[in-house]
């Protein structure tokens, strides 16, 4: 006999549903005007997202402000785009640098204010047992992914609140959902704690922050070669002891899963950059963005899943350490 409540029920709450993703899609499909006037300033334009960025922005005519760590990178991005894009060297992990940067960026703003701020900016080291690592180890990724990040938001902000703008934080999937060890998912679970901060702290002025949560992507940090010499490169610095632990069959082991993933990678990097440039311009930017198939379907459903789940997947698929018990 409750059959045909029941069917009413959920008939209601499908058409809810309908209704609340049908107003969203309007929602997000509302541009900006005036874009040729706004200001966005992105950080590690070099190479990788931030480079792909820096250039589909300015074939949208805005005016962007690239954020590069060597001359060669930011001589390259001039190259390939138009009069409007301008370059300055910049090194998030030394305050002098940034502040060196802000000034610059103020100069060229003036009253109008900065409209964007993209922190892009980071590195990645292999994802390996916390016991192959040192402090140092940890401090040079959350030196430029973490704190680097704060001194150019901290030193930019006045410019943002300004123009009542927008910061895009570029953190990971691994900011939700920490598979290994080292200070990668460090640095993205503490880029997540503070956009959640700044974005409630900086509503009161008319600013949105926005994150940006990839998955895995080839770019020159996931590159095979690179993960392979940076693997090797923590493995001899272990002691022996932690080496007959994890015995000589360990990075074998883990590669051989890596490259079994890695044909899975998406290569287009426009699926990031979409997202970044969507926080930047539509009338009503997401607060998360997690581009990536791996990221929508795999590693953020695994986040909310109980952790003794989470465990046992890791448990049995990941390479297990030769003295294991």
């Amino acid at each position: 006999m409750f059959t045909v409540p029941c069917t009413a029920m959920w008939l209601h709450l499908a058409v809810l549903g309908g209704l609340f993703y049908l107003l969203r899609w309007y929602l997000e499909r509302q541009v900006l005007s005036h874009l040729q006037d706004k200001f966005v300033f992105i950080t590690g334009c070099d190479s990788g997202f931030g480079n792909k960025l820096a250039r589909q922005l300015d074939l949208r005519g805005l005016r962007v402000l690239a954020g590069c760590l060597t001359e060669q990178g930011a001589e390259q991005l001039r190259n390939q785009t138009s009069g409007r894009l301008q370059t300055v060297i910049l090194d998030v992990t030394k305050t002098e640098s940034v502040a060196a940067a802000s000034e610059w960026v103020k100069e060229r703003v003036g009253d109008r204010g900065l409209w964007g701020l993209v922190n892009n900016a980071g590195i990645s080291t292999p994802m390996v047992p916390n016991q192959w690592l040192t402090k140092q180890d940890f401090m040079k990724i959350l030196d430029v992914n973490l704190l680097g990040m704060i001194d150019v938001t901290l030193s930019l902000l006045p410019l943002v609140r300004k123009a009542r703008g927008r910061v895009v934080n570029v953190s990971s999937v691994m900011g939700r959902l920490a598979l290994f060890g080292g200070g990668y998912s460090i640095s993205k679970y503490g880029v997540e704690a503070f956009s959640d901060s700044l974005r409630r702290e900086l509503c009161y002025f008319g600013v949105k922050v926005a994150m940006i949560e990839p998955g895995y992507f080839i770019t020159n940090m996931t590159q095979g070669g690179n993960i392979h010499e940076s693997l090797r490169a923590l493995w001899n610095q272990t002691s022996p002891e932690v080496k007959e632990l994890y015995g000589d069959n360990f990075i074998a082991d883990f590669l051989k899963i890596l490259n079994m993933l890695k044909p899975l990678w998406p290569q287009n990097l426009s699926l990031v950059t979409n997202c970044m440039e969507h926080a930047l311009t539509a009338c009503h930017p997401r607060t998360r963005y997690s581009p990536g198939w791996d990221a929508k379907f795999l590693y953020l459903p695994m986040s909310y899943l109980p952790s003794v789940l989470v465990d046992l997947m890791v448990y049995w698929c990941y390479p297990q350490p030769a003295k294991a018990l």
